[in-house]
């Protein structure tokens, strides 16, 4: 992909909208939806990195209630030629083929490189990669499981919904203690995993969110590793003009 003179490249991650509940999430996401506005207007791509809602499940004909303003404003920059590229998170693993077919949103299920402007960058949400977390790790695999997928499609959407968005809250209020600070580079999974795949190949970016943090980390000279953060605490996101990414805060 090359970006045009004067153009950037947008990242954000982990909005969690609908947590803890409508009301409470519904501030985050008009601030979400001004942003948006905002990096129209010199906006090549933008690429939203999991978790934009807490819980998202798409049935045959329904999804989940709400989301009208993010919707439909990533709708309004879709149709205006700006691509949109959507990466699933832990919270909204079920995706069916609604933004693609209503929005025009690829949706990768799985890390993916692009080259911008010559830079490799390797982009994902970040959830279950490198060692450890091995509990989440057999967890998903039951949630992605086409089985288990079926089943919870037998559920009336009235019950199911409520009771994943209910679970999907208890289990941790958008983000746990161990999101708070750095761990250190042994006990950051997504840093080993980086280092790991610079063994096979060069990258000049990894980007990830799932971490909640804000991070910029130099794996070695010449590839760095950058985390979105979030939108709940720090309404945190990264640009890239063509020559270098910069995590930023959104201040409406």
């Amino acid at each position: 992909m090359r970006i045009p003179e004067g153009k950037k490249i947008y990242f954000a991650s982990d909005n969690h909208l609908g947590a803890p509940t409508h009301a409470e999430s519904l501030p985050r996401e008009k601030k979400f939806v001004a942003w948006l506005d905002e990096i129209k207007k010199d906006a090549h791509a933008i690429f939203l990195l999991g978790d934009l809602f807490d819980f998202w499940y798409e049935y045959k004909r329904v999804v989940p209630r709400g989301f009208t303003r993010t919707l439909g404003k990533l709708a309004e920059i879709s149709d205006g030629g700006i691509s949109i590229h959507y990466f699933v998170g832990n919270h909204d693993l079920w995706m069916n083929g609604y933004f693609e077919e209503e929005l025009n949103i690829p949706v990768y299920h799985e890390p993916k490189r692009f080259e911008f402007n010559g830079k490799s960058f390797l982009i994902g949400h970040g959830d279950g990669l490198g060692p450890g977390d091995k509990g989440y790790k057999r967890m998903k695999k039951v949630f992605t499981n086409p089985v288990a997928k079926w089943l919870f499609r037998w559920l009336h959407p009235d019950i199911g919904i409520k009771l994943a968005h209910y679970l999907s809250v208890k289990n941790k209020l958008i983000s746990g203690e161990e999101d708070v600070k750095f761990l250190g580079e042994d006990k950051e999974w997504l840093i080993q995993y980086c280092k790991a795949s610079l063994e096979e190949s060069h990258k000049d970016y990894f980007v990830f969110g799932h971490r909640h943090l804000p991070l910029t980390h130099k794996l070695n000279e010449n590839s760095s590793y950058i985390n979105l953060g979030d939108w709940i605490t720090y309404f945190t996101y990264a640009e890239f003009d063509g020559q270098n990414l910069t995590l930023k805060e959104y201040k409406s």
